[in-house]
């Protein structure tokens, strides 16, 4: 479609009076200057980021600049060719002013400096999602657009004064939120920034200092603002830049990722870091379930993990006794006391990376007691070469692997009960296991604590690697110097240059061995972002707060939906984590799931919870909860998809149903954060007893935004 020539109205014969030029005539013509713009925009930055490409690659901050404008350009000529036109989510009218301001996915001022879109996040665009008739926030009326494949297929005007009906015909009964509540679902969360309520909006804009919790029941869209609230602080928050921590979003499982993962990037942000708690670690993704309920209620233990220090600890206290050290020009006495200040040299560096800073340390301590009249970098390499020094530095102070460190807890008890000495023999005994590496989720955060302690034990092998290839190729270089000098014979000319050591060190620069790639997960992020963070135990928010020392935190759930009972406040559980500026906000309105299915899920909840936080549906779809047989199964899925051209299903507890491209299997935890426009159960009474069967059995029924099916067998 070329938006200049062809109408960006695509509204189907039944919308016909809102096609009427009187309504759409000032949008068209400003969508025919967005487009104009955007052409220009793309074809500005093509050339740029092609000119950059072509541009030397350089060294040191010269290449690391060349390498985030590419990946600057890259990132917004993506956004742009992504959407086109509908970067546009509607416009709203202020009482004082009557020039429509349009609202975009991001800002677009054309050249002559006339701003087209106005980006969602700014402060100026706050009314267009936060007005309402009881605060309209200075608007005269507000209109939102429905965009189809790149047209608009529909469009809602809403007027918050007597003046503001003038030009806005059409306007509809339902909102422009309220209408998309029932639209078909896909296998991707569909986009909803243009249909954000002020409850929502509130939160979004809310401060970054401290904790925010957002506490709601199922289809409060407790979702929406958790992403929307990411790509919010990184526009509007400067301490939250990618260049100062940037945002880590963490999810409850993979399916949870993928549904969202489109997302983020509409909203103008791809540099948010997306993850689950499993995906911190390297052994999260074949780690188990803790088959013993007390062994995992021991290891959710927030002291359990700070228990990580003594066991390290333990591995780096220094020898109690002195030691001789024998060179061949004197003896040198090292004292239990030097060790000591060895040791103490490096305060607060990861264990395996600190160990050549003590070596370092000791190494200069014995030079410093030496009376040997020998240059000291002789001595020093004579001690470095010492088989009874080394020896007895690496039984002090070894090189430790995490899984090793954690390993050794659940097959040494008389290493466990030092290190937790709160721990009963009971309990330490509990804690044994045949094989000790047989990974559990409980055991994610002690492993996590314990590779955060120690460091990366190939760090000082790779740093002695890099050194000497970095010398080696400076000496090699020296010697190009020396030969390029000889060869000029007056001692003139830009060859006299290289005669600076510093322009020598330039052209080695660069030169050494590369290291490993970053880990983009280990942080420290400036601000983090928790969905369902109902379900983390203490153990687990010390993976989290240990990557973001500000603890700047948006932790978004409903108490009602942890499956493993939440009987205290959110205050309590976070202060006991480790949290101290805690503030609450709460959602009540349930937009997603119709009253109909609301009707059967509440008393479900109620039974083992009943003050539980369940939210009063806005909307009814006239589709009562069906029940049947589960033979029937085939039939009801066959029916819908074929009555259906659009939208999603899921089958939840059935794992011998095979998935299709419209049809999800899923276990009823794993449907936690999901939504579908059908929701079959199956056997839901066999989900389990308790707390935690009753929560799944709620979490399951509430997926469902058109039609749940509950089948159950003979």
């Amino acid at each position: 479609m070329n938006p200049l020539t062809t109408s960006a109205f695509n509204l189907p014969d039944h919308l016909a009076p809102k096609a009427d030029p009187a309504l759409i005539t000032g949008d068209e013509q400003h969508f025919a200057a967005i487009a104009q713009c955007l052409e220009q925009n793309i074809a500005e930055l093509s050339e740029r980021l092609d000119a950059e490409r072509r541009s030397p690659g350089g060294v040191g901050r010269q290449a690391m600049d060349r390498d985030a404008e590419i990946h600057r350009l890259t990132a917004r000529l993506r956004a742009l060719r992504r959407f086109g036109l509908d970067l546009c989510l509607g416009h709203m009218v202020g009482e004082d002013n009557p020039e429509p301001l349009y609202i975009g996915r991001l800002g677009l001022t054309d050249s002559t400096g006339r701003r087209l879109l106005l980006d969602w996040r700014s402060p100026a665009a706050e009314p267009f999602f936060g007005a309402t008739h009881a605060n309209p926030m200075g608007l005269a009326s507000r209109r939102r657009y429905r965009w189809t494949r790149g047209r608009i297929s529909d469009y809602w005007d809403e007027v918050f004064t007597p003046d503001g009906y003038a030009g806005h015909a059409a306007l509809d009964d339902q909102s422009a939120f309220i209408a998309s509540l029932g639209s078909n679902r896909s296998v991707r969360m569909r986009d909803v920034l243009g249909t954000i309520q002020a409850d929502q909006d509130a939160i979004i804009r809310a401060g970054s200092r401290g904790a925010l919790v957002v506490d709601g029941g199922p289809g409060t869209g407790k979702t929406v603002v958790a992403l929307h609230r990411s790509a919010y602080l990184l526009y509007s928050d400067p301490r939250l830049g990618h260049h100062r921590g940037g945002v880590l979003f963490v999810g409850p499982h993979e399916p949870y990722l993928g549904y969202v993962a489109d997302v983020l990037p509409s909203l103008g942000e791809e540099g948010v870091q997306t993850c689950t708690l499993r995906d911190l670690v390297a052994e999260g993704a074949s780690a188990g379930d803790e088959a013993d309920p007390e062994a995992a209620r021991l290891k959710s233990s927030a002291d359990l993990v700070r228990a990580i220090e003594a066991a390290v600890r333990f591995y780096e206290a220094p020898p109690a006794k002195g030691m001789t050290v024998t060179t061949q020009w004197s003896d040198i006495r090292l004292s239990a006391g030097e060790w000591a200040v060895a040791f103490e040299s490096a305060p607060g560096v990861p264990h395996n990376e600190a160990r050549d800073q003590v070596w370092e340390e000791l190494l200069t301590i014995l030079v410093d007691k030496s009376e040997a009249d020998v240059p000291d970098e002789l001595l020093r390499k004579s001690l470095m070469r010492d088989r009874e020094l080394l020896a007895a530095f690496d039984s002090a102070w070894p090189l430790l692997e995490a899984a090793d460190l954690v390993g050794d807890l659940w097959s040494v008890p008389a290493y466990l009960r030092m290190c937790a000495p709160w721990l009963t023999r009971e309990e330490v005994a509990r804690l044994q296991r045949g094989n000790p590496r047989a990974w559990t989720v409980a055991d994610l955060p002690l492993l996590d604590a314990a590779r955060q302690r120690l460091g990366d034990p190939e760090a000082s092998r790779r740093r002695r690697r890099r050194n000497a290839a970095a010398a080696a190729e400076r000496e090699q270089m020296a010697q190009v110097v020396d030969v390029l000098l000889e060869s000029d014979a007056d001692g003139e000319g830009a060859l006299t240059m290289l005669r600076g050591q510093d322009m020598k060190d330039t052209l080695a620069e660069g030169l050494a061995a590369p290291g490993t790639e970053p880990d983009l997960l280990a942080g420290p992020f400036a601000h983090v972002v928790v969905d369902e963070a109902q379900e983390l135990t203490d153990a687990q928010w010390q993976m989290l707060l240990i990557r973001c020392p500000s603890r700047s935190f948006t932790i978004v759930g409903d108490r009602a939906q942890a499956r493993h009972g939440f009987t205290e406040s959110w205050q309590e559980r976070l202060e006991r984590a480790g949290f101290d500026r805690i503030t609450m906000a709460s959602l009540s309105i349930n937009y997603r799931t119709p009253e109909e299915i609301m009707a059967e899920a509440e008393p479900v909840i109620r039974a083992v919870l009943p003050d539980a936080n369940v939210p009063a549906s806005i909307r009814s779809s006239d589709i009562p909860v069906v029940h049947g047989p589960a033979a029937d199964l085939g039939t009801v899925l066959e029916t819908w998809l074929a009555t259906h051209a659009e939208g999603t299903a899921c089958v939840i507890g059935d794992p011998s149903f095979r998935e299709t491209p419209r049809v999800r299997s899923l276990t009823p935890e794993l449907s936690k954060g999901l939504e579908f426009d059908l929701v079959v159960l199956i056997d839901p009474e066999t989900f389990g007893s308790g707390i935690e069967g009753a929560v799944d059995r709620y979490v399951a029924m509430t997926r469902a935004t058109q039609k749940l099916v509950i089948l159950t067998s003979p």
